[in-house]
C-alpha cells in the first residue's frame, strides 16, 4: 500500500523542482518580441526542449514555458547572442527560438 503512494507523492516533489538553470551566459540574453528586433542581426536558431509530461501527467504551461525560455538564452548566450524571440509554440515539450544580436 505505501508503494502505492509512493508514486503520485514523488510526482508532485518533482513538479516543484527547478530542472534547468540559468547559466552566466543566459543572463546576459532577454526576451523580446519580433516587433523589437529591427535593429538585429539574426545569428541562428535554438530549438528547446524539456519534459512536457512527468509520470503521464501534463506539466504546468507556466512552468514549461519558463524552462524552454531559460534553455533557449543559455544556447543564445553560448553562440554570442543577447536576444531571443519566440519562433513557434510549444509542442511535446519543444519550441524554436531565434537567436539576435542586438544593440544595447
Amino acid at each position: 500500500m505505501k508503494s502505492f503512494l509512493l508514486v503520485p507523492v514523488a510526482t508532485l516533489a518533482l513538479t516543484g523542482c527547478a530542472w534547468v538553470q540559468l547559466t552566466s551566459e543566459g543572463e546576459n540574453v532577454s526576451l523580446a518580441g519580433v516587433d523589437v528586433i529591427g535593429n538585429c542581426e539574426r545569428i541562428g536558431r535554438a530549438t528547446a526542449k524539456t519534459l512536457g509530461k512527468i509520470v503521464a501527467i501534463e506539466r504546468g504551461g507556466g512552468r514549461l514555458q519558463e524552462e524552454l525560455l531559460t534553455l533557449a538564452r543559455n544556447e543564445a548566450g553560448r553562440m554570442d547572442g543577447n536576444t531571443v524571440v519566440p519562433e513557434s509554440l510549444i509542442k511535446d515539450g519543444e519550441q524554436d527560438f531565434g537567436v539576435y544580436n542586438c544593440p544595447r
